[in-house]
Order: C-alpha cells, then sequence, then structure tokens
C-alpha cells in the first residue's frame, strides 16, 4: 500500500467571522485508529461529511466495511467522473422534480451542473473521482434480502480460525454475543448471560463445538438442544438444569426461525469473511456497505452483533499496527451503544473500541442522537467531529461526555460558544491529537448525495459499481440433513452402513426391564417376497440369510366416540411402530403411525432360528417407557376425532360407519316424511277454503235456476196481460185497471231478470276464487316440494373428540420386528421380514 496521506475534508472557517478561509483541514488517517464519533442532527451535512471521510480512505486504498441502517451512505456508490446528466437521471426524484416543476431530464442536467461547478470550486476535477472510482471495489451487501449481495450466517457459528487456548476470553465473549443476539431473533428480550438459562445452555453448546474445532451450523445447534453433547451443566445434570420439555420448546423456538421462509435468505451468499469483505482475491481494497434498513430491530441487533464478532476474530488473527488498515464505520449507532442497557452488539463495539487500535482497525461512529449514547465507551474516541445540534440539551449532553472524554484543561464556554455557532455543514473537529479545536466546512462530496436509497434501488446500485448480485457462495461446512422416520408401512428403518459391520447379534433374547410387555411381530414376509419387494432379482448365497429381531416401540390404543346426539358409537384405533425412540424417550408420534395390528395375529414366541439385537436405551429403561406411555395416550387423546355427517335442520347424522350415500338417503327420507306432513296441513287449509266457496257455489247456482223459473213465469204473466189489454181494445173495453196490471207484471219480470243476472254474476266471481285458490295451493305444495328438496341437501361435518376416559391401552411395550439379513458379495443387505399389509 502506498504511503497514506492526509484526507482533504474541507476548509478551516474563522468562528469570528463566521465564513471558510482559503486554508483547508487535512486530517491525518492514522489518528482514526483512536476512532472517530461524528454528531449531528438532520440537515446538519453528517451524511456528506462521513462520504467525503470514506471517498478519502478509498482514495488512500484503505478497504471498510460500513453498516448503513438508513440507506444513506449507499451514495457511496454513485461517483460519476464524466459528471453527465445521464449519470444523474437514475437517481433523481422524479416526485421532487415534478414538485418543483421540472422533467427529471432538466432536474437531472441542473444536478449535474450544480456537482459540477460545486467541485469545482474545491479544486476536485474529474480525474479525481476516476481516481475514486477506480480506488476500490465497491459493494452493498443486504443480509436478510437478495436485493444485493447476499450474507451467509452460517459462517458465524462455525469455529474460529484462532485457536481455544489462549483466546478462551475473546472466544467465549463472542459466543456470548452471537447467543445473546440469535436468541434476540426468538422474541426473547433482556436476556441475562448469567440468569438465562437458555443463553446457558447454547452457551455450553457453542463451545463444546469450538474448543474442539468442530463447527456448528443451525440444524446441529436446534439438535443438540434437544440432546446436549454433555451431561451435566455445573454441579446438575441437564435434564435437573433444563428439562426436556423446555429444551424441546427452545429447540422449536429456533427451529420457527429457519422454518420461516424468509430466512433462508440469510443462509445463502457470501459468509461473514472480514478478510474478504475487505480485500478482493487480487488483493484490491473493498468498500463493503451492509444494508439493513429493511431488517427488524431484532434482525439488525442480530446482524451487527455477528458482524462485530466477526470483524473482532479477524481481528484476533492480525498482527498488531500502528497504521490503519481497515476502518468500521457505522452510520447511526442509537440503540447499539446505549447507556444503560445492554443489548448483545454493545460489549463487542465496546471491545472493539479498546482493543482495535493496537490491530491499526479503526471505527467511525454517527449519531443524530447524542443524548442515548454511551459517553463513557465514546471516551476512548479521539476524534469528535460535531454538527450543528437541534436542542440545547443535546450539546449539554455531548459537553458533558466531551469533557469526561477530553483533558481536564478543556475549555467548555468555548466549547459550547463554538457549537452554538455552527452552521450547515460546518463542523467543530475535537482532535486529542491537536491541541485546540478547529472548525471547517465539509468540501464538496464526490458522490452524488442523493439521500437515502430504497432496496429496490440495490440492484442498480451494484449494477452501476460492476459487482453481481450473488457472488459465488462456499459451501457451508457441517451440515447435514436431520434424520427422519422410515416411510410406507412404519416398518422400522434398516441399520445404518456404520452398524452393518460392528453389529454383534445375540442368541439369546435380551431381558427387557420389569413390568414391560414383549411382542413378536410375525415373520409373514417369506424371503422370496421380500427381496421382490426391495427390487433384488438376485437370489441370496447358500447359508447368507439370517433372521435377526430389531427392538422397537409398539404402542396401540382404541379410542371410543360414544354420542348420543349424533347417532355415534365407533371405536377407532391408533397404532405408532417407533424404530428408532429417542433415548431421552421423546417421540412424534405421529411421525411413526402405522396400520393397526390385530393382537390375535402376533406371534406367541420368536423364531427359534433367529437372533437378537441389543436392547438400547430407552428401551431398557422402565421409568422412560411409563413416562413415553402416558405421552402416547395423551397424545392419541389429542390428535384422536372422527367427523360426524349432519343435516342440523333434519336432525340426522351420520358417524363414519355410515357411507355418503347411506347418509344421504336417510336426508331423503326424513326430508319426504317432513315435506308430506306439511303438504297435508297446507292442503287441508286450502281444501276448508275450497270446500267453503264449492258450497256457495252450488248455493248460487241453485238460487239462479229458481231466479231463471221465476223470470220464465213472469213473462208468461206479462205476456198474457199483454194479450187480454190488446183484446179489450179490439173489443171496444179500455179499462184503466188493466193498464195498471200489465205495469206490474212488467216491473215484476225485469226485477225477476235482475234477480238471474246477479246470479250469474256472483257464480262466475266464485268460479274464478275457486281456480285462484287451487293454483294458490298447487303453488304452496311445490315451494314445499323445493324447500324440503334444498333442506335434503343441507350437509355440514362436525368433529367429534374423544372423552378420555373412553381411550384405551391395547397394546405398548419392545415389539421384535423380524429382518432378513444378507450376505451377498461380501456386501450386506436388510430387508423387512414382516409387513402389514
Amino acid at each position: 500500500m502506498a504511503e497514506k496521506t492526509q484526507f482533504y475534508l474541507g476548509r478551516l472557517v474563522d468562528p469570528a467571522v463566521g465564513k471558510p478561509a482559503d486554508a483547508p483541514l487535512l486530517y491525518d488517517p492514522e489518528d482514526l485508529t483512536t476512532h472517530a464519533v461524528v454528531v449531528g442532527m438532520t440537515g446538519s451535512g453528517k451524511t456528506g461529511l462521513c462520504i467525503c471521510l470514506l471517498e478519502e480512505a478509498a482514495l488512500q486504498g484503505i478497504p471498510a466495511l460500513m453498516i448503513d441502517p438508513k440507506g444513506d451512505i449507499t451514495n457511496s456508490l454513485l461517483h460519476f467522473p464524466d459528471m453527465t446528466p445521464e449519470n444523474f437521471l437514475p437517481w433523481i426524484d422524479a416526485d421532487q422534480a415534478r414538485r418543483e416543476g421540472k422533467t427529471p431530464e432538466q432536474a437531472a442536467a441542473e444536478t449535474a451542473e450544480n456537482w459540477k461547478s460545486g467541485l469545482a470550486q474545491w479544486g476536485i476535477g474529474p480525474e479525481r473521482i476516476q481516481a475514486l472510482k477506480d480506488s476500490a471495489q465497491f459493494t452493498v451487501f443486504t443480509p436478510g434480502s437478495d436485493a444485493g449481495v447476499q450474507v451467509s450466517i452460517l459462517a458465524s457459528l462455525q469455529a474460529p480460525d484462532i485457536p481455544w487456548e489462549g483466546n478462551r476470553e475473546l472466544l467465549r465473549e463472542k459466543i456470548k454475543g452471537t447467543v445473546t443476539a440469535l436468541l434476540g431473533l426468538t422474541g426473547m428480550a433482556d436476556i441475562d448471560p448469567i440468569r438465562s438459562r437458555e443463553h446457558v445452555l447454547l452457551s455450553n453448546i457453542f463451545e463444546h463445538a469450538w474448543s474442539q474445532g468442530k463447527d456448528l451450523d443451525l440444524e446441529q445447534l436446534i439438535l443438540q438442544t434437544q440432546n446436549p453433547p454433555f451431561t451435566k451443566l455445573g454441579v446438575f445434570d441437564v435434564n435437573t438444569f433444563f428439562p426436556e420439555k423446555d429444551r424441546l420448546s427452545l429447540a422449536m423456538m429456533l427451529n420457527n426461525i429457519i422454518a420461516a421462509p424468509g430466512f433462508q435468505t440469510w443462509l445463502e451468499g457470501e459468509p461473514l469473511d472480514v478478510a474478504r469483505l475487505l480485500y478482493t482475491p487480487d488483493g484490491r481494497p473493498r468498500h463493503s456497505i451492509f444494508y439493513i434498513a429493511h431488517l427488524n430491530d431484532a434482525e439488525r441487533m442480530f446482524f451487527v452483533t455477528l458482524l462485530y464478532s466477526a470483524v473482532e476474530s479477524w481481528m484476533r488473527t492480525q498482527p498488531g499496527s500502528t497504521t490503519l488498515k481497515a476502518l468500521i464505520y457505522f452510520d447511526e449507532i442509537f440503540g447499539y451503544l446505549p447507556p444503560t442497557a445492554n443489548p448483545p452488539s454493545k460489549e463487542p463495539m465496546l471491545r472493539m473500541l479498546k482493543q482495535a487500535r493496537a490491530f491499526g482497525v479503526g471505527q467511525v461512529l454517527a449519531t443524530q442522537n447524542p443524548v442515548d449514547v454511551d459517553y463513557k465507551a465514546l471516551s476512548n474516541a479521539g476524534s469528535w467531529f460535531i454538527g450543528k445540534l437541534q436542542t440545547d440539551q443535546d450539546k449539554q449532553r455531548l459537553l458533558d461526555g466531551l469533557q469526561g472524554a477530553a483533558p481536564a484543561n478543556m475549555d467548555r464556554a468555548k466549547y459550547d460558544r463554538l457549537i452554538s455557532g455552527l452552521g450547515k455543514r460546518v463542523f467543530l473537529l475535537h482532535n486529542v491529537h491537536n491541541p485546540d479545536p478547529l472548525v471547517f466546512q465539509t468540501r464538496w462530496a464526490m458522490n452524488y448525495l442523493a439521500g437515502p436509497l430504497t432496496r429496490s434501488q440495490i440492484p442498480a446500485l451494484n449494477r452501476l459499481a460492476g459487482t453481481s448480485a450473488h457472488f459465488p457462495a462456499q459451501a457451508a461446512a457441517g451440515t447435514a440433513p436431520v434424520s427422519q422416520p422410515a416411510a410406507g408401512i412404519g416398518v422400522p428403518a434398516v441399520p445404518r452402513e456404520s452398524e452393518k459391520k460392528t453389529k454383534r447379534f445375540l442368541e439369546i433374547r435380551p431381558v427387557v426391564p420389569s413390568g414391560t410387555m414383549e411382542y413378536f411381530l410375525p415373520n409373514n414376509l417369506p424371503l422370496t417376497r421380500a427381496l421382490q419387494r426391495a427390487g433384488h432379482s438376485s437370489t441370496p448365497e447358500a447359508g447368507g440369510a439370517h433372521l435377526v429381531y430389531r427392538p422397537a416401540l409398539l404402542a396401540q390404543a382404541s379410542v371410543r366416540f360414544l354420542n348420543r346426539k349424533y347417532n355415534l358409537d365407533t371405536t377407532e384405533h391408533s397404532t405408532a411402530l417407533v424404530s428408532q425412540p429417542d433415548r431421552r424417550g421423546v417421540v412424534r408420534w405421529e411421525d411413526w403411525s402405522t396400520t393397526p395390528l390385530d393382537p390375535a395375529q402376533l406371534d406367541r414366541s420368536p423364531d427359534p432360528r433367529a437372533h437378537f439385537d441389543l436392547l438400547e436405551a430407552p428401551l431398557t429403561e422402565a421409568k422412560i417407557l411409563n413416562s413415553m406411555q402416558k405421552d402416547f395416550l395423551d397424545w392419541v387423546f389429542r390428535s384422536s376425532q372422527v367427523t360426524v355427517r349432519a343435516n342440523e335442520p333434519l336432525k340426522v347424522y351420520a358417524g363414519p360407519d355410515i357411507s355418503t350415500a347411506e347418509f344421504r338417503s336417510l336426508c331423503s327420507d326424513a326430508a319426504r316424511r317432513q315435506r308430506d306432513a306439511e303438504i297435508d296441513r297446507v292442503s287441508s287449509s286450502y281444501d276448508k277454503k275450497l270446500s267453503s266457496l264449492q258450497t256457495k257455489l252450488e248455493k248460487e247456482q241453485r238460487e239462479l235456476e229458481e231466479d231463471q223459473a221465476e223470470l220464465s213465469h213472469r213473462k208468461m204473466e206479462e205476456w198474457g196481460t199483454h194479450a187480454e189489454n190488446i183484446f179489450g181494445l179490439f173489443g171496444g173495453r179500455r179499462s184503466s185497471r188493466r193498464v195498471s196490471s200489465s205495469l206490474s207484471k212488467r216491473r215484476m219480470t225485469e226485477k225477476a231478470r235482475a234477480d238471474v243476472e246477479e246470479s250469474k254474476a256472483e257464480i262466475a266471481r266464485l268460479q274464478k276464487e275457486i281456480q285462484a285458490l287451487e293454483a294458490e295451493k298447487s303453488q304452496a305444495i311445490e315451494e314445499i316440494n323445493a324447500k324440503w328438496a334444498e333442506v335434503a341437501n343441507e350437509v355440514s361435518e362436525i368433529t367429534v373428540t374423544p372423552y378420555r376416559k373412553d381411550v384405551f391401552l391395547d397394546l405398548f411395550g419392545v415389539a421384535w420386528v423380524p429382518y432378513y439379513r444378507l450376505e451377498q458379495g461380501g456386501e450386506e443387505i436388510w430387508l423387512p421380514g414382516f409387513s402389514s399389509d
């Protein structure tokens, strides 16, 4: 590396006049080995100053790791030597341009011109920007996301390169931080490494592995949480200190992390190999930005802790140095280095502040919240860049902290006055290497300060820097698939390869614990059939097949479901054949479920020609077996259920022993009965009305006949009277009495005719009403038919669970399962000799 020159950060300002002078502010990069703190409110120019400092570091060939919680530091990739509008256009805020009444193209042109003239005022030309672009490999990493270069955390769980002996204290501190951060991901808060048994257990698992140089991964960590590789913690047995049930709960919490689909992005990509993050394979320095704005608080804390731990471990492998070899930049330390709380990130940050100087590693810590930071920790910082502050409280709190870190003769009133007079982009530099504070204005940043960038812009940033979004990832060491139970009918899995040559089989059956039942599964699968099932076409060599009984745990219970309301009375069976039970007796019964066995079909004794495999825990432990029996019954009770088909309106129910067709027939019959009853009721009501109308009709028809007869009679009388009057006239006899009689007869005829018409009208009305009522009756009957047809199809399902008293244990104990052990061509082949088909 070429000899370093001083950082050009701006121009000195005369506090008396408040204007920049011609003298530049040059900062010795070696002063960063004592670390730096940058404080300033939003809009103070803090980000611009930090970008300038990082630009100078890149120009000097100093690699840097940058933690970017807000997205501001991603601007470090926006350096454009040509400074054309086309360079700036993709990064212009189009919404802001529209608010200003400009097109994005106009805003880009103005920004390019503004940047060109601004840099020229500070004596910076395109050649220096080109030098910046060529000085380092700029990359944006996105842990927990594939927007940028992904980061794998698996390397953080692997044994560090430094030896355990001689570094115990450091590695235990790293373990403490890693475990605290990991538990924080599960949602645990305020974790005390001494009082938290979860922390103690996981820390001991890490120490057990790392002290032997063995790597861990998350799967192994989860499995070892359930079954620790040691028997004691302190003076207590592991199960006394942390019971199995509680360890399983912790394992499930950890498993939930890696089971989440989104967490897979944490396991892919670049490992946290600090040497690779600081330098490319050809030795070119890197400026690696870790964009974490998209993460939640727990994930940010997790990653920051892992990164600091990785840097610390790498640092310990480096020789001592008095020159600046690398920078760690943290853009906002609020919440990570608080004055009273003790988050996982705090201890590695404290150790780095105290010890990194000896290895030439400098830290630059920035914050806009000067109240809630640990000034005691920051007393290790030799350089303080102080910008404009928001409140007098912020200023007084900072002065308190600065006074504690500065020499005893610090003039507080002077600092107070200088800080109060600071404007935008004007900073006070307190440097322990200089006797007096300096006030300066920051220079124009060579990188375009576009403001915080979003995750969606990260791919374009990396393309701009010539960085692939997917580095070739190193294979994660130490990963292994989790053992799974054998699939199929529940026959135990064949022995592992490592067992085949080392097992010794017994001629005498091992003794099971007192009070434990034994069962012998029948050897009902002939050797030829077993070979066919396994896909072996050849027959074994003469004398090459041996029958061996291997132990398994057999459990079977019957469950009665009785519910009078639902017409339910049925029995179900639950069976599990566990070939590889956990030594602690922890079993996921559903993983070993198999076809129910008929106890009458079990053998009463083993085949006399057979040998026996060894009996191992937990099948040798009566206490554990008793506990497993209770657990099995509890599982059967919790997992057993039957489905009852129901038609609630009809009160028709059917259990699993009634087919769907039978159930629908029952519903149809019940609906038909209730439909017929309703039709009878409705028909009866209508029939009464129709009968009444029919009676009226018949009465009216009789009255019509009478009226018609009366009309006919009146007509005859009227014509007779008329004839008599006419004859009287011809006879010369005229009488007023006859005329009056004729008129009377006329009136009576008209009345009779009116009665006839009235009767006809009433009859028509009654007939129409009868027709309407009959139509209404038909419609009502159709609606009843449709209603009950719909009711008959209203089918639902009801889940019925058993009472605990209705769960009965049928079988529980050691089952001896027959296997054929074949020798062919010097190899062993294991085939099951039992089938539940």
